[in-house]
């Protein structure tokens, strides 16, 4: 237990900026990281504090890449240090995405907001071992300019390595900008109705904030998924990571260790994990 308690070094290795509150990190660790999509890590800097934060790439060897919003204490003091700076890393923890169940299934990857960055984790290992059908991505933000990785998506599209419908949450400046792919105004959840799923053969995933998911997926199950093959990360709850802290016991359940991910089925029986 204490060795799970106890950081490892890593080191910032690069910085760059997505958004006005949004940064693409890569850590790199002192010892290599086997981390799978889905998982999480906790990320501590010394005399402030740490948080928990989601691969959002595949990690290879000792390097970490994550998508980090500046939101507390912690995120910002992240957001002031240099390329160089010495940052503690502990984990991987909990339990990741599940391949399996996507194998010879058409994929339907459902994100909102900042929900984005696992499923690009996601993304990258299903483009890798290539073992599904159809691959979705329905990907919706507030504004345009909030559509996190939107030009590497577009070139997946264009690639026809997946299905990319976007959305916006208004129209405002979107006539200004100039785009090669479209991008609706609406909910991220309108976007279903230019679908049509064969339902019993698709896997969904859906990652965003507890409005999204309250919404999602319960219309997803109406649509005729099954429970068990949908599935959310609950990562926002995460602390400690090791059933610690009990900041994400939720309906009994230590999220940390059993979670992140969870299929639909599970997470109708944990009363309040989307509150």
């Amino acid at each position: 237990m204490l060795d799970q308690l106890q950081p490892h070094s890593a080191v910032l290795q690069a910085v760059a900026p997505l958004t006005a509150d949004d940064r693409l990190f890569l850590f790199l660790s002192a010892e290599p990281i086997s981390a799978t999509p889905g998982q999480f890590v906790e990320i501590s800097i010394p005399g402030v504090g740490g948080f928990p934060v989601s691969p959002c790439d595949l990690v290879k060897g000792k390097q970490i890449y994550s998508c980090i919003r500046k939101a507390g204490r912690v995120t910002s003091a992240l957001f002031e240090l240099e390329v160089g700076a010495s940052i503690g890393l502990r984990g991987p923890f909990g339990n990741g995405f599940d391949l399996s169940q996507c194998v010879n299934r058409d994929v339907l990857l459902l994100a909102g907001g900042l929900g984005i960055a696992p499923l690009r984790a996601l993304l990258a290992a299903l483009l890798k071992t290539e073992q599904h059908r159809q691959l979705i991505l329905l990907f919706g933000a507030k504004t345009f300019s909030a559509l996190l990785f939107r030009d590497e998506l577009v070139k997946l599209a264009k690639a026809h390595k997946l299905k990319l419908l976007l959305s916006v949450d208004d129209d405002e400046g979107l006539s200004h900008v100039t785009t090669d792919h479209p991008c609706r105004v609406g909910l991220v959840t309108s976007l279903l109705d230019e679908l049509t799923l064969q339902c019993k053969m698709t896997t969904a995933v859906v990652s965003g904030p507890p409005a999204l998911y309250r919404g999602a997926l319960e219309q997803l199950a109406t649509l005729g998924l099954p429970p068990e093959r949908i599935f959310a990360t609950l990562e926002r709850r995460m602390r400690c990571g090791i059933g610690e802290c009990c900041h994400c016991v939720t309906g009994g359940v230590y999220l940390c260790q059993e979670g992140p991910v969870f299929s639909l089925e599970k997470i109708r029986t944990l009363e309040g994990a989307l509150e």
